[in-house]
């Protein structure tokens, strides 16, 4: 471990320590990770260790709890913050290969909707899309 570096997801704490961290019984936090829902990472004796960011993880659990949640709420907003947080990376990913894209292609092509029946068409760069000014009245 004198190689690794250490950054919050390092799970270096036991369950004394990471329960006193947390304010709460070290019961809870087996508790917890019997339901599966602060899961610390085991060492090879199988001893549980928990990160800074497990024992975050653990002070939300107790802050949505006072909030009225119950532990398959909590569970529910981890799951859902973590479909966030995988959604964001996504995003920047497909941006950045996007802006690689249009860097490495100057000559690239815009495509935008027609005026009829919603079909794709393509411009050229530059090029802008006409727009109808019609009025269309419709009748039941």
């Amino acid at each position: 471990m004198a190689n690794e570096q250490l950054d919050r997801y390092t799970p270096v704490f036991a369950i004394a320590a990471a329960a006193e961290l947390a304010e709460m019984h070290p019961q809870t936090l087996r508790q917890y990770d019997r339901i599966g829902l602060v899961s610390p990472r085991r060492t090879r004796g199988n001893t549980r260790r928990y990160s800074l960011h497990d024992v975050a993880q653990l002070r939300e659990v107790a802050r949505l709890s006072i909030e009225g949640l119950s532990l398959e709420g909590i569970r529910r907003v981890f799951q859902l913050e973590a479909k966030v947080r995988d959604l964001e990376t996504r995003v920047r990913d497909l941006e950045r290969t996007l802006t690689e894209e249009q860097l490495r292609r100057p000559d690239r092509r815009v495509f935008a909707a027609g005026s009829a029946g919603g079909e794709v068409i393509t411009l050229h760069r530059g090029t802008r899309v006409r727009r109808a000014a019609e009025v269309v009245v419709w009748k039941p």
